[in-house]
């Protein structure tokens, strides 16, 4: 086992080299992203409890609360990968840290972020595909409501190259000489 990182340690990647610009705007990037989603979290809250309330007291009918709570939670989701990838804060399984030495170590988590990128990659090639289709074609949901379908995979795609970029500069940063 091993402690948590600490806050000094969770610096954003690239922060001391080459790659310190690019970086930054990211940085900036997820921040703003970072409020919006917040607002878009509590807006999802708000619509929910609306529908819930309005269903109960009133026999309301909801067919539009619940696809724009999902459509704002997507986008809540997705958008901000990016900035808890900065932080390293995704889930990870470190079971071996404390058997392997820290070359080996710094060395698996290279290999780890090269195939996570590569698989993020994919998914954010096939979500732009996905998005490209259902702008073109017209797509809608099957509710009465009837959003278009490009809102929530345009925001999935947005947030997976968000995510890309952030796993490239994290998988550049050793290259460059840049602290990990």
């Amino acid at each position: 086992m091993h402690a948590p990182v600490s806050d000094s340690e969770a610096t954003p990647t690239g922060a001391s080299g080459p790659l310190a610009p690019i970086q930054r705007v990211i940085s900036a990037l997820n921040s703003i992203i970072v409020v919006f989603a917040a607002i878009a979290l509590v807006a999802a809250c708000v619509i929910l409890s609306y529908s819930v309330a309005g269903r109960a007291l009133f026999k309301a009918a909801n067919y539009w609360q619940d696809e724009a709570a999902v459509f704002l939670l997507v986008g809540a989701t997705f958008m901000t990968a990016s900035y808890v990838q900065e932080h390293r804060g995704h889930v990870s399984i470190e079971a071996f840290v404390g058997l392997m030495s820290p070359l080996a170590n710094r060395i698996r988590l290279w290999l780890v972020d090269v195939a996570s990128f590569l698989f993020c990659a994919f998914f954010t090639w096939k979500s732009w595909t996905l998005t490209h289709e259902a702008f073109e074609d017209g797509q809608v949901s099957n509710s009465m409501w009837s959003p278009p379908l490009a809102i929530p995979y345009g925001l999935m795609a947005a947030g997976m190259t968000l995510l890309c970029i952030q796993m490239l500069l994290q998988i550049l940063a050793p290259l460059t000489g840049a602290r990990r």
